[in-house]
C-alpha cells in the first residue's frame, strides 16, 4: 500500500473486558454445525449452481453428515424456491436433516419464504437485517429504533405465519447482520428485543447467529466480542450463540476457534471456504483440526478427495495447492530435511500409537489421501526422499549408506531437467544409472560348482566381456560373490574389495525378482554402490558387483 493511503484507515477499537475468560479455555467438543454453501456459497458463485447442481451438493452435505443445511434464499429467486420444492417433492429430506431458509426482514420476502416450506419436516427460518452504524447511516438511512423495529416487526410476522405450515417443526434463528462491526449494546438491544418475540424456552431454544459478516479485526477481538455477548444475553439457556466469519483480514479459522473458546455453540461455514470476498469459514479446516486433536466432529471426511471433486465441478472453482488438508501439496514434502524426517517417522511408526510424524500433522490416509504424494522430487530433494520413493513405490529398499550416492545422482539430474520428476522416473532413473549395468565390463556367462572345492567353497566359472574383448574366468570363494570377486582377482580384473552386501524379493514386483545391493571400495578408497536385479538372488548379486566396478570404473571419484 502506498505509505500516503494509511492515513485514510483507523484502528478497530478493542472491547472492554478486561477479565476475558476464552484465553484459558480449550475446545473440548464439537460444535452444531451448519452448512450454507448452497446459500451464502451459491450467491458468491460468478455461475450459480442449477438445481440439479445443488442436488448433488445437498447429497455430498448429508452424507458429510450435516444436519443442518441452509439450502437458500427461496424468496429471492425462482431457483432457489424450485429447488426447496425439488428437495420436498422427490422426498430428498433425510429424516434427521433440518433445512434453513434465510429470508430478510420484510414482510413479503418472509411469506414467500413459508409458501415454500410447505411440507418440509423440519426448518430453521433464519431472519436477519443490518445493525451496523455504516449500514444504517449509508445503505439504509435509519436510526437505531427505526432497525430495532425493522427487526421486531420481522420476527413478529414469523411467529404468525408458523401456524401455516402446521406439518413443519419450524426453529427461530435471527443474525444482526454485520454483527462484527454492530456497537455491542446495540447488537445485545436488537437481540433482546427479537428474543422478547419468540420467547424460547430450554426445550425451544432460538438460535442467534452473530456474523462476522466483514472481518474488521484480529481473532481476539471477535473472542471479546462473543463472550461480552454470551455474558450478556440474558436467559442463556435458552439461546444456542452461533458463529458466521468470514475470511477478509485471512483468519476467518482462528476467529472461529477462538469464538468457540469464548463461548459459541454452533457454526456456519463452507467447504474450502467458498463464499464473498475472500470466503465463508472453511468447516473442513475447522473440523479436520478437532480430529486432529482428538475430538469426534460427527463430519466424515475421510474421502476427502471424493468431497472436492464434486465440490470443484458443481461450483466451478478450484481447491487451492495449499489449502490446509484438501490441497494438492499439503501432504508433500520436496526438501530434503523434510523427506528424511518423515522418511524415518514413517518407518518407526506402530500400530495404535499415537500418530507422530514429523511434518505430517494427521495421516494422510484418514482423509483419503495416500502416501504417493507425501514425498515428491525435485532439485530440493535429499537422499532420504529419494529412498523413500523407490522403497514405497518401487519395493526397493536401499542400503542407507547408499542414499547419499543415489540422491546425489538423482536430485542433480531434476535440477538439470528444472523440474519435479516423477515417481516413475525416478525409478527409470535409478535403474538406468545403478542397475544391471554392463559397460565396461559384461557378465556373459556364469556357471557354480559346488564339489570341485573343498568344504564349503564353491567354484565359479565366468565369462564376461571387458571393453568387448571377451575372457574366460574362474575362481573358488565361500560364496558365488566370493568365489567371482576371485575369479576376477586371478584374472588381474580385480582392483577392488568388496565391502557390503544387502539382498531381498522386490515388493510388488514380479514374484520371482530379486534385488542386491553391493558395495566396493575402489583405488581411490571411494565407496561405491551397485545394484542388480534378476529373477535369481545369485544372479542378482553378481549384477550388483558388476554394477559397482562399472560405476567405479566410470566415476573413479564416487
Amino acid at each position: 500500500m502506498n505509505p500516503d493511503s494509511i492515513n485514510k484507515y483507523r484502528p478497530f477499537p478493542r472491547v472492554d473486558l478486561p477479565d476475558r475468560q476464552w484465553p484459558d479455555q480449550s475446545i473440548t467438543s464439537a460444535p452444531i454445525w451448519c452448512s450454507v454453501d448452497l446459500r451464502d456459497g451459491n450467491q458468491a458463485l460468478p455461475i450459480p449452481m442449477s438445481v440439479e447442481e445443488k442436488l448433488e451438493m445437498f447429497d455430498l452435505l448429508v452424507g458429510i453428515g450435516f444436519k443442518q443445511i441452509e439450502v437458500g434464499f427461496p424468496a429471492a429467486a425462482d431457483t432457489e424456491f424450485n429447488f426447496l420444492r425439488r428437495l420436498v417433492e422427490d422426498q430428498k429430506i433425510p429424516e434427521d436433516v433440518t433445512l434453513q431458509v434465510l429470508v430478510q426482514a420484510r414482510e413479503h420476502l418472509i411469506r414467500k419464504t413459508f409458501e415454500a416450506l410447505e411440507g418440509v419436516p423440519r426448518a430453521i427460518v433464519h431472519l436477519y437485517n443490518s445493525t451496523s452504524p455504516m449500514q444504517r447511516r449509508i445503505t439504509f438511512g435509519k436510526t437505531k429504533d427505526e432497525i430495532r423495529d425493522i427487526a421486531v416487526e420481522g420476527a413478529k410476522l414469523v411467529r404468525e405465519l408458523v401456524e401455516t405450515v402446521p406439518d413443519t417443526k419450524v426453529d427461530f434463528q435471527y443474525s444482526p447482520e454485520s454483527f462484527s462491526d454492530t456497537e455491542l449494546d446495540y447488537a445485545l438491544e436488537v437481540c433482546e428485543a427479537v428474543k422478547a418475540v419468540w420467547e424460547p424456552t430450554p426445550e425451544r431454544k432460538i438460535i442467534l447467529n452473530l456474523p462476522a459478516t466483514v472481518e474488521w479485526a484480529t481473532p481476539n477481538v471477535h473472542a471479546d466480542q462473543i463472550e461480552w455477548f454470551c455474558r450478556h444475553i440474558s436467559d442463556r439457556e435458552n439461546v444456542i450463540i452461533s458463529l458466521h466469519t468470514h475470511n477478509d483480514r485471512g483468519t476467518g479459522t482462528a476467529a472461529t476457534e477462538l469464538g468457540l473458546m469464548a463461548g459459541a455453540d454452533r457454526v456456519e461455514g463452507t467447504l474450502f471456504g467458498n463464499g464473498e470476498r475472500t470466503g465463508n469459514l472453511d468447516i473442513v479446516i475447522v473440523a479436520l483440526n478437532m480430529n486432529s486433536h482428538g475430538i469426534e466432529t460427527g463430519l466424515d471426511f475421510s474421502n476427502l478427495g471424493e468431497v472436492r471433486q464434486v465440490y470443484e465441478r458443481v461450483t466451478r472453482l478450484s481447491v487451492p495447492e495449499r489449502q490446509p488438508y484438501a490441497g494438492e501439496l499439503v501432504f508433500t514434502a520436496f526438501s530434503g530435511s523434510h523427506q528424511d524426517a518423515i522418511k524415518k517417522g514413517m518407518a518407526q511408526r506402530e500400530p495404535d500409537t499415537p500418530w507422530t510424524v514429523p511434518y505430517l500433522t494427521i495421516d494422510p490416509q484418514d482423509i483419503g489421501r495416500n502416501y504417493h504424494a507425501i514425498i515428491r522430487i525435485n532439485s530440493q530433494s535429499g537422499k532420504g526422499g529419494i529412498a523413500y520413493i523407490l522403497d514405497t513405490e518401487h519395493g526397493l529398499d536401499l542400503p542407507k549408506t547408499m542414499h547419499p550416492q543415489v540422491g546425489q545422482r538423482i536430485y542433480t539430474m531434476a535440477d538439470q531437467l528444472g523440474r519435479e520428476l516423477s515417481i516413475d522416473e525416478v525409478r527409470d532413473f535409478f535403474r538406468r544409472e545403478f542397475v544391471n549395468l554392463a559397460n565396461p565390463m559384461t557378465l556373459l556367462d556364469y556357471e557354480l560348482d559346488h564339489h570341485s572345492g573343498g568344504p564349503g567353497e564353491v567354484l565359479c566359472r565366468a565369462k564376461v566381456a571387458i571393453n568387448g574383448e571377451t575372457r574366460d574366468i574362474s575362481g573358488l570363494g565361500n560364496g558365488p560373490i566370493n568365489a567371482f570377486v576371485e575369479a576376477l582377482d586371478n584374472d588381474g580384473l580385480k582392483d577392488f574389495k568388496v565391502t557390503d552386501y544387502r539382498s531381498h524379493a522386490v515388493r510388488g514386483g514380479s514374484d520371482s525378482d530379486s534385488a542386491a545391493y553391493v558395495q566396493i571400495q575402489n583405488g581411490a578408497n571411494t565407496l561405491v554402490w551397485g545394484c542388480g536385479i534378476d529373477p535369481s538372488i545369485e544372479m542378482a548379486g553378481l549384477k550388483a558387483l558388476v554394477s559397482a566396478v562399472n560405476l567405479s570404473k566410470a566415476d573413479p571419484t564416487g
